[in-house]
């Protein structure tokens, strides 16, 4: 059954689809009066009939039919240093169907790749048309948000908004001692958000792991291997999984 979100709540259990999903289900789908979709507003799923087609769009009828919640019972925020090439995008789409709740690039000292900002706005709209995209397919209630891109320093100030951050680091995973990852899951079953920082390509540096930890951020390791940019976050995304579900 197709799942489509909405922003503007139900009014007396009747709402309206328009924009891309309204064509969606008229012109790909080919769906018809009487045909059942999911509808997603506010982080509930529940089970709606088409009842019209009209210039303004599909209207649906809500019925009492909720479908449980796929979500992950931890917020994960996802801070990643950008990356080169088209990584953002997999990175957003994986990321997604294994339940981040937000996406937050950073500018790290590592990074190739600067943000251009006359292009900025545009990219960071697609990449949310990713996360849209993939929280369908994957039947999520909610598309993780995705953030303008800040610097080092303003990754920095937003530390305090998380009740763990943890910093996945390739030195870490190095040592004969690793920090294990499991090992500091089990520590933040009753927290309701945390943030893990990744690097770029080449890693964090010691500059910004040393201004981290001096915030209280956890180095973590990801195993004895080092893992590319684009595979780190599904990595810890995974773990979670397993760990909380």
């Amino acid at each position: 059954m197709q799942r489509y979100f909405i922003n503007e709540s139900f009014d007396n259990q009747l709402a309206i689809i328009s924009g891309e999903d309204a064509h969606h289900i008229t012109k790909v789908m080919r769906m018809r009066v009487g045909d059942e979709i999911i509808v997603v507003h506010n982080g509930e799923a529940t089970i709606s009939r088409i009842l019209d087609f009209t210039e303004d769009g599909v209207h649906v009828e809500k019925t009492d039919n909720v479908m449980p919640s796929p979500e992950l019972p931890i917020k994960v925020t996802i801070a990643c240093g950008l990356p080169k090439g088209d990584k953002l995008d997999l990175i957003v789409q994986k990321s997604t169907e294994l339940g981040m709740y937000a996406l937050l690039p950073f500018e790290a000292e590592r990074s190739i790749v600067k943000w251009d900002g006359k292009k900025g706005k545009k990219k960071q709209e697609r990449l949310q048309k990713i996360a849209k995209e993939a929280a369908e397919q994957s039947h999520r209630t909610h598309i993780p948000t995705i953030e303008e891109p800040v610097s080092f320093s303003q990754l920095l100030k937003k530390i305090p908004e998380f009740d763990a951050v943890f910093l996945a680091d390739e030195e870490d995973a190095k040592q004969l001692e690793r920090t294990r990852f499991a090992d500091q899951l089990k520590k933040v079953y009753d927290y309701k958000s945390i943030l893990v920082i990744f690097g770029p390509e080449g890693g964090i540096s010691r500059k910004e792991a040393t201004a981290l930890q001096g915030l209280g951020c956890q180095c973590i390791s990801l195993g004895p291997r080092i893992l590319r940019a684009e595979t780190a976050p599904l990595y810890v995304l995974s773990a979670i999984s397993y760990e909380f579900e």
